[in-house]
């Protein structure tokens, strides 16, 4: 088993090797924050300047104007450098899951549904990259410069410092209690426009049956009862988000009043809260700074939480266990060719499929599967392609153990012709090559030429470059492109998974006699009664009896 590591272990693989990017990032966040610090202490020198009567120098005033410029670029370089780090640790992530994709074994794509593992590459990573984006850098920097404007406001005046103390843990408290309350509505909101949408397409797609049994205003009742959970869910959501900022200025407007106020009327606290006008103005542009990331760090902290879910699931997945090392060297003259030696098999805690199986299949042989519904023969198939290894007993390829041979050597070695033909993007000689580059132009027609398929597909607007989406081919000759795909690397084992099953009798015998020169020289394990009525020299072999 491959060592595991988990998205931590990823995480600070990707800050390692971008450390450069790492360190600039820190760089521009301090220097944004410092900025961010300068301009309302130029602005109380001319506040100051100003009420004594004194002439503003130019010289100060393009200093102030310079550095609200300088604040303003250093902020949007720190949005910049967070986001583009941001993206590097999702790229660099998804890499990582994708290769780690490879190296699983097929029983964890048994256990687990399609939409399950595509989610964790879409949305579970999609939070993970709002973590890095918006939530957990963001977040540092917000503390940093609410802390830095507290230690100014707390030099400029010590009253106004312990008022801001005061107030900022409520403040803070307020905004987490209504971002709970906007996701919250948020969430049914979402749940309610899924209703919608899924109504929808239910209700085209039996729209006959909704007509024939007159349940159009049923129907339209429900789409109502989701349109209004949506509208009330939403309606909540804008409440909250519209009455937080007034709440938030009130607040701040008050602090200020209430500092001026005990400041003027006297009350003993002129010492306390005493400063000039400059400094008054300083103070007020300082206690703006410290609402505006209080306010950030709560929806960091909300999205921090929303992607603890997703970190979870991915950390998850990086921990599977992955596929034994493949070490195997196929001898191509060795004899058996495919050999079952004294198989057991389960899958997970089940009742074992096989139990003591031995076959032997001798090269250039072709033998036939047989037996009851769930007896096995499927089973075989997927250990003899390494994709289960038995817990008991060997399963061996060419002498060598199937679950040991690596990757590369089996597009080559095996010819797989399932049930139903797997459509893949692209042109029609794609679907025979599969974009494998060592496979030639001469051997994917020489494949389609095997099956009969060559005349037909030059007959196509584009031939072999047409889109296969557009060929409009028989569920027949798909079968024969299925066919094809798999002999066109010359691979010198053919398996044949019940290849002719659903298919019409002139179908059928089209595709037997496609598979008949399919197999000549090589060896076949079959799942096919069809063919093994129709070929001679098939040996049959029950399994499960």
């Amino acid at each position: 088993m491959k060592h595991r590591r988990g998205l931590g272990g990823v995480v600070r693989g990707i800050v390692s090797a971008a450390k450069r990017e790492t360190l600039l990032t820190g760089l521009v966040i301090a220097l944004s924050i410092g900025a961010a610090l300068l301009p309302p202490l130029v602005l109380e020198r001319i506040v100051n300047r100003l009420t004594t009567r004194q002439s503003i120098p130019l010289n100060l005033a393009l200093e102030y104007f310079g550095l609200l410029a300088l604040s303003g670029l250093l902020e949007s370089g720190q949005n910049v450098m967070i986001t583009l780090f941001g993206q590097k640790i999702t790229h660099a992530l998804r890499s990582a899951m994708c290769a780690k994709l490879t190296c699983l074994p097929a029983a964890y794509f048994t256990r687990h549904e399609p939409g399950e593992i595509t989610s964790r590459f879409v949305n579970d990573v999609d939070v993970v990259d709002s973590l890095f984006t918006n939530g957990i850098i963001g977040m540092v920097a917000d503390a940093f410069k609410v802390l830095s404007v507290l230690a100014v406001i707390f030099i400029k005046s010590r009253g106004l410092g312990v008022m801001m103390l005061l107030v900022t843990p409520p403040l803070f408290f307020m905004t987490r209690l209504f971002q709970k309350r906007m996701l919250a509505a948020q969430i049914k909101n979402r749940v309610a426009v899924g209703k919608v949408t899924g109504h929808v397409p239910e209700t085209i797609l039996n729209i006959r049956m909704i007509r024939n049994l007159f349940r159009q205003q049923y129907m339209e009742r429900r789409y109502d009862d989701y349109i209004g959970e949506s509208y009330r869910a939403t309606d909540a959501a804008n409440v909250y988000d519209s009455i937080y900022s007034p709440i938030v200025i009130v607040i701040g407007s008050c602090v200020i009043a209430l500092m001026m106020v005990a400041a003027a009327r006297g009350y003993g606290m002129q010492a306390f809260f005493g400063m000039s006008v400059g400094t008054a103005v300083a103070v007020i542009a300082y206690v703006g700074k410290v609402f505006e990331p209080l306010e950030s760090i709560g929806m960091e902290i909300q999205n921090i939480q929303s992607a603890v879910a997703g970190v979870v699931r991915i950390d998850e997945f990086m921990q599977e266990p992955e596929r034994a090392a493949a070490t195997g060297r196929i001898d191509r003259n060795a004899d058996p060719c495919i050999e079952f030696d004294h198989v057991r098999f389960a899958y997970d805690d089940d009742d074992p499929v096989f139990d003591d199986l031995s076959l032997t299949v001798a090269r250039g042989e072709a033998v036939t599967l047989v037996g009851r519904t769930g007896a096995g023969k499927s089973t075989a198939f997927r250990l003899l392609l390494g994709l289960y290894s038995p817990e008991r007993g060997r399963v061996l390829v060419d002498g060598a153990e199937a679950s040991g041979i690596p990757d590369a050597e089996k597009r080559k070695l095996f010819g797989y012709v399932e049930q139903s033909f797997r459509l893949v993007s692209g042109t029609v000689a794609d679907q025979i090559a599969l974009f494998d580059p060592a496979i030639t132009r001469r051997q994917v027609e020489d494949a389609a030429r095997l099956v009969g398929l060559h005349e037909t597909i030059l007959l196509l607007e584009q031939g072999y470059d047409t889109p296969a989406d557009k060929a409009a081919f028989s569920k027949g000759q798909f079968q024969l492109l299925s066919i094809a795909r798999a002999v066109a690397a010359e691979p010198h084992i053919l398996l044949l998974d019940e290849i002719t099953a659903n298919l019409d009798s002139d179908t059928e015998r089209r595709v037997l006699d496609a598979l008949e020169r399919a197999c000549a020289g090589r060896t076949v394990l079959s799942i096919s009664h069809r063919l093994h009525e129709r070929a001679q020299g098939l040996r049959l072999v029950r399994i499960g009896e």
